[in-house]
């Protein structure tokens, strides 16, 4: 993100975005990253202070003469509110402008949960969020919601989601017209999953990465040549529904038959265990059996792992990422998952595309799906055009 001098920065939006990037920077280093005069660095760094989206403040250390003042990101400016919607729980977030998480809540849901059955009670939880959190009269920035499955990010609404039923086509925004207008950001959640662990977690510094949430159902964020990969339509990384010969013959969920996560996502692990005489509602309740020694929990996690590692054999070929990070609920019981998932992984890539290959657990944990909601709304309301119309 950072600017080189043969890019002139002369809009204030730009301006803003290499601050941000930065975090802190003296006026003297902006002009000479971006060939901006000191006049002009001054106007626009006065317009920006003006309305507190950046302070100056701590000098910079000194090597002989006047310290500089630093022109820092001020990620008390404002929020962003964001729910990262699973097949079994809804995550919430008061998230400051760095997308640091300031307040959370969960809401467990019931099987078969609609938008109208969900998104009230997400609204009001948040409001309430607000309040708990000393941040009610903030302004709110935006509001970001992520879903599994594709998206509509025009509409503001699942496009094709085999996890929620009934979501498809119903725009989001309007659920949190009771918190002051704010514009609503949807996107999918395995790709807010991989901007977390690209930009701040397991995968930070690195290029080409593949990130992959298993949960309820499977999805993948893809990060290749430094960029987070959405696919044509949105449906980058969808492979839950890739076919495997494990699954011939058994009824997915999505409608059709054969599907990968019939046999390997959270819903058709929680089957095998209630089919067997376990209590089981989500795959956190079949990590939880594993931990305590279950036999059949824990063959059942290794299995899925095994079957997954199967068929991204293909996808590590294709994108050839230095690091494969696994996130979702199932980071929880991540030994014994990623010790199925390295046999035939390992098995099947080739030997070159896996030489340097990382497998390594989400450095967020349980956190990953509203930290990176909230980078996914950021990216979007503190975007340079928008900064630029807001000053």
């Amino acid at each position: 993100m950072a600017l080189l001098r043969t890019t002139p920065v002369t809009a204030v939006g730009d301006l803003y975005a290499l601050i941000r990037d930065k975090r802190a920077i003296s006026r003297a280093e902006i002009g000479a990253l971006t060939g901006m005069s000191r006049t002009a660095v001054a106007a626009r760094v006065r317009e920006l202070t003006a309305r507190g989206l950046v302070v100056e403040q701590d000098q910079a250390p000194s090597s002989g003469g006047r310290p500089a003042t630093l022109v820092s990101f001020n990620a008390d400016a404002g929020i962003v509110l964001t729910a990262a919607i699973g097949g079994s729980r809804a995550r919430l977030a008061v998230c400051d402008l760095a997308g640091d998480i300031r307040a959370a809540a969960d809401i467990d849901e019931e099987p078969g949960f609609g938008p109208a059955d969900l998104m009230p009670a997400v609204a009001t939880r948040l409001g309430a969020l607000l309040g708990e959190s000393g941040h009610r009269g903030t302004r709110i920035f935006g509001i970001g919601v992520s879903l599994p499955g594709t998206v509509d990010a025009q509409r503001g609404s699942s496009l094709d989601s085999p996890v929620l039923t009934g979501w498809d086509g119903v725009p989001l925004g309007p659920f949190f017209a009771g918190l002051g207008g704010a514009p609503v950001v949807v996107g999918n959640d395995a790709n807010a999953f991989a901007l977390a662990e690209w930009r701040a977690g397991a995968g930070r510094g690195l290029d080409d990465v593949l990130v992959i949430k298993a949960s309820t159902g499977l999805g993948a964020g893809i990060v290749a040549g430094g960029a987070l990969q959405r696919g044509a339509l949105g449906a980058a990384g969808e492979f839950g529904h890739d076919k495997t010969v494990a699954a011939d013959g058994i009824p997915c969920r999505c409608g059709d038959v054969g599907c990968l996560e019939a046999v390997a996502g959270g819903w058709a692990l929680v089957r095998a265990l209630n089919d067997e005489g376990r209590t089981a509602r989500s795959l956190r309740d079949v990590v939880d059996l594993a931990h305590s020694g279950d036999a059949l929990a824990r063959r059942l996690i290794r299995e899925s792992g095994r079957h997954v590692g199967e068929v991204l054999a293909g996808a590590v070929n294709l994108l050839n990422p230095a690091a494969l990070v696994v996130a979702g609920d199932v980071a929880g019981a991540y030994d014994i998952f990623v010790a199925g998932l390295r046999e035939t992984l390992y098995g099947n890539a080739t030997a070159l595309a896996t030489r340097t290959l990382q497998i390594v657990p989400s450095h967020h944990g349980d956190r990953a799906g509203v930290i990176g909601t909230a980078m996914m709304v950021l990216d979007d309301v503190l975007a340079p055009g928008i900064v630029g119309a807001l000053v």
